[in-house]
């Protein structure tokens, strides 16, 4: 698509890949550490915080694929259902040139791959327990009829989209969660906590990742 044509493969502090997107003057993943914010937000805050055996995840932002893979790599014993949106997919010649594989090793080579080879717009096996929708899609006209267990927002940061962190879309949000849902975001702004709060979530701030004082993680009771 038109948004990737400028977009540069970054190394970042930790040794890993990440992307920077000129238009919106943005990395993909922090530049202290790729991998390091992905396990650190998505992964240890988030995926270990829902205690559910069979989970439905939604991700804003697919993006690279990262947060997914670490997902299936991380999944231990259970059961997943994954739904990941972008409106605009990384083309091919810049996932070529991602180092997550070399970083995490060949289970993660063989579930890159798959999840890159998925079709959009289809239900497919990413592994025996773990199913996977991708979904070409901006977040506003994004709908479905399931509700998540687990959010991973990971949306571009409030200074380079906005709207994408209003009250609006957090109520949004609230509405795909099923009650006990964790949403986990490295974002920490006051204006993002207090959206979420007006939502009905109850939000708590906790450490953030390498580079980030704070990030949020909140709840539906």
């Amino acid at each position: 698509m038109e948004e990737n044509k400028e977009i540069k493969h970054v190394i970042s502090k930790d040794g890993s890949s990440t992307l920077f997107a000129p238009h919106f003057d943005e990395h993909y993943h922090s530049i202290h550490g790729a991998i390091q914010e992905s396990m650190h937000v998505f992964i240890e805050a988030g995926l270990r915080a829902q205690k559910k055996q069979d989970i439905r995840i939604f991700e804003m932002g697919l993006g690279t694929g990262l947060n997914a893979v670490l997902t299936a790599i991380h999944m231990e014993e259970r059961r997943i259902h994954y739904t990941g949106i972008e409106a605009f997919p990384v083309a091919d010649d810049l996932l070529a040139q991602l180092n997550y594989t070399k970083e995490l090793g060949e289970e993660a080579e063989m579930i890159f791959k798959k999840l890159h080879a998925l079709p959009w717009e289809e239900i497919g096996e990413l592994l025996p327990s773990f199913s996977l929708e991708k979904v070409r899609i901006t977040l506003e006209k994004f709908s479905s009829e399931s509700a998540y267990d687990l959010i991973y927002f990971d949306a571009f940061a409030p200074s380079a989209q906005l709207e994408l962190w209003s009250l609006e879309i957090f109520q949004k949000m609230f509405r795909l969660m099923n009650a006990g849902a964790v949403l986990v975001t490295y974002c920490a702004k006051g204006d993002v906590r207090r959206a979420m709060i007006a939502a009905g979530l109850r939000v708590e701030k906790i450490p953030g990742p390498p580079g980030k004082r704070e990030m949020l993680r909140a709840w539906k009771d």
